[in-house]
């Protein structure tokens, strides 16, 4: 700790000295006692920067992970094609798709029972009521109103009513129709309609219906099995897989392949490349020094090496999965800085040639997949037990010490500051006043001895 002076000049000059800017300087002294308390906290703070940036890329480097360890992440991913996609197109083939090929032949295509009525001038009045039955299902009523007495409003009511058809107005230059079409395909939803309507504005002529569309079912086979369909969508013949009929062509065979994804794969394992090296960059960059020379946050902490050391043990780590051992027949290989690269010809091979060991690899209980997950669970922040959790933890109970030293020597000084203000006004004061006293004591000195001063 320094020391601070006190310019007062001579003792009886009754100058004094300045009680505020003394003060700060002895205070100032006092307080430096806090800078390696700050200091510390200063570099703590650092270091939880570098850690949380380190658990982020590490949560990034799990869901990469995740992708590929999923039973219904992009491993189970499929796609499909077809051989004529004027007769058929492929919609989706989703995760539960087995990868094959099959032959689909389309002999006839679904239709939607459609009824429509005769026509009237679309701003005539109706009357009466319409049966509508689907199928075989319950027949339903609809009664025109004050409010649904016109095409337009009773076509309204008609939907409203939820009954599994619905009414449009077609328009031409002999008038309006209301069509009714199923909301059901194929024979399934044949519609039944029974009127009752007539138009009021002509007299209360009858409005008849006649069928505009028969309901029928699709036909086709799959691999030689003979099928029906109410929709042209088809979504149970071949499992996980849908697709559109769109014309038919009786003995023309259409030939359906559903593969791998491998694309995807390929982009996903990509992506977990660049997570990985995402985290070893960052654990490179703490082993050196800033722009100005200085020693990274966590340059020489144990952590990075525990880091390093285990993302690239479990690298080398999972057993067997066929013919698949290792990262490096996925053409993940390790560089001399710990980051890894991709050879995209090697994985492809391996993906075509091996597309279930691949799998088992990633996904089996014991695999490379499963290892690293367990590693990563082990080092991020997702875990109360994880490497980067626990630095964190340990840095934060050190800066509560740290704070609260602080803080209690902030207190300590403002009342030593108070008192301190009070001992030196008092002080100065007193040298302040000494003049004045050494005036009273002549004076006395002087009536008593009868000695002026002033006379010499």
């Amino acid at each position: 700790m320094g020391t601070v002076g006190i310019n007062f000049g001579s003792a009886t000059s009754g100058q004094g000295f300045d009680v505020a800017t003394t003060v700060s300087q002895i205070m100032a002294s006092e307080q430096a006692i806090e800078t390696p308390w700050k200091n510390q906290l200063t570099a703590l703070q650092a270091q939880d920067a570098v850690f949380t940036s380190l658990g982020t890329d590490l949560a990034t480097l799990t869901t990469s992970l995740q992708n590929l360890t999923d039973f219904s992440g992009v491993l189970s991913q499929k796609q499909g094609s077809s051989s004529d996609t004027n007769l058929l197109s492929l919609t989706s083939a989703d995760s539960t798709a087995v990868a094959g090929s099959h032959t689909v032949v389309v002999n006839s295509l679904a239709q939607t029972s459609s009824e429509y009525s005769a026509p009237i001038a679309a701003s005539d009045t109706i009357s009466g009521s319409v049966t509508i039955q689907v199928g075989s299902g319950a027949s339903q009523t609809i009664t025109v109103d004050a409010s649904s007495n016109t095409l337009k409003t009773f076509a309204a009511a008609i939907n409203s009513a939820g009954i599994g058809v619905t009414a449009s107005i077609i328009s031409d230059v002999s008038g309006s129709r209301l069509s009714l079409v199923s909301g059901t395909g194929g024979s399934a939803g044949a519609l039944t309609v029974t009127s009752g309507l007539s138009d009021t504005t002509t007299g209360g002529s009858a409005m008849s219906f006649q069928t505009g569309q028969t309901g029928v079912d699709a036909s086709l086979t799959v691999d030689g099995i003979a099928l029906t369909s109410g929709s042209n969508t088809v979504t149970t013949a071949i499992p996980g897989v849908t697709f559109q009929l769109l014309s038919a062509s009786a003995g023309t065979p259409v030939q359906v392949q559903i593969t791998n994804d491998t694309t995807a794969v390929g982009t996903a394992v990509n992506s977990l490349v660049n997570a990985y090296n995402a985290v070893m960059k960052d654990i490179n960059t703490q082993e050196g020094k800033d722009a100005n020379g200085n020693a990274e946050p966590l340059f020489g902490n144990p952590a990075l090496a525990q880091l390093q050391s285990q993302l690239s043990g479990a690298l080398l780590g999972g057993a067997a999965s066929g013919a698949i051992s290792n990262v490096m027949q996925l053409g993940i290989n390790l560089n001399n800085d710990g980051t890894l690269s991709l050879n995209t010809d090697t994985l492809s091979a391996a993906l075509n040639a091996n597309f279930a060991d691949v799998t088992g690899f990633l996904q089996n209980a014991g695999g490379f997949g499963q290892t690293l997950g367990t590693t990563l669970n082990n080092l991020g922040t997702q875990s109360t037990q994880g490497l980067v959790y626990l630095a964190q933890q340990q840095n934060v109970a050190q800066e509560a010490t740290l704070n609260k030293s602080i803080s209690d020597e902030d207190a300590r000084l403002a009342a030593q500051k108070i008192q301190l203000t009070s001992e030196l006004n008092m002080a100065n004061q007193i040298l302040q006043s000494i003049p004045s006293q050494l005036n009273q004591v002549d004076e006395i000195y002087s009536a008593v001895t009868g000695y002026n001063k002033g006379r010499g």
